[in-house]
């Protein structure tokens, strides 16, 4: 794996990552959004890149970033939204990913972006950002293949409307004994939720 750091076009300043396979011919890539900024949250978080890891190591690259300056999620949609259209440009597949905040920025961008994702993995969403930022409302306009993973003694985040929503949708949902942060369970997550993208994304 080899790693590139870049900025990301539009209005805010947006960091990010690409994390790509050593062939240099992938096709496929997956936008990984962070937890919350304001409680620490970064492209480099743990869960992030143990999928990421797993997505390079079968031929699929990640895009890690951080969000700009804090925007009540308003700010911090449209940074995925961007990040989601800069590899739109340079990929034929292109999956989403979030964990926590994150995860709900996902949902919330995978809705409303001009082309549609090939896959979106969601991992402990929070339910909401705003008043008018729902995440379990925004899977109703997500056109494409969902996974929602939850801890069943996550006590962090409020995932429950984003499950059950997910369930009413047909989506995919897994449950594992788990915490918020999945403590001690990386491989599981990376396997789950890189697993989950590398089966939608791959080259068929």
């Amino acid at each position: 794996m080899h790693s590139e750091d870049l900025p990301l076009p539009g209005a805010r300043d947006v960091r990010a990552t690409l994390d790509r396979p050593e062939s240099d011919d992938e096709a496929a890539v997956t936008v990984a959004c962070p937890p919350h900024p304001q409680h620490r949250g970064h492209r480099g978080d743990d869960r992030l890149t143990a999928v990421s890891e797993h997505l390079v190591d079968r031929g699929i690259a990640c895009l890690r970033f951080d969000y700009g300056d804090w925007d009540e999620g308003y700010g911090e949609r449209e940074d995925a939204r961007n990040a989601y259209r800069w590899a739109r440009e340079r990929y034929d597949r292109v999956g989403l990913f979030g964990f926590s905040f994150g995860g709900a920025v996902a949902a919330l961008a995978a809705a409303t972006v001009e082309a549609r994702p090939d896959a979106v993995s969601l991992l402990a969403p929070a339910s909401g950002l705003a008043a008018d930022l729902d995440a379990a409302a925004a899977l109703d306009d997500v056109d494409a293949p969902v996974q929602v993973i939850y801890g069943a003694r996550d006590d962090t985040a409020d995932w429950a409307p984003v499950v059950e929503r997910a369930r009413e949708l047909g989506f995919e949902v897994v449950e594992l004994s788990a915490d918020h942060f999945f403590v001690g369970q990386r491989e599981t997550v990376a396997e789950t939720a890189g697993g989950f993208l590398v089966e939608r994304l791959a080259t068929r």
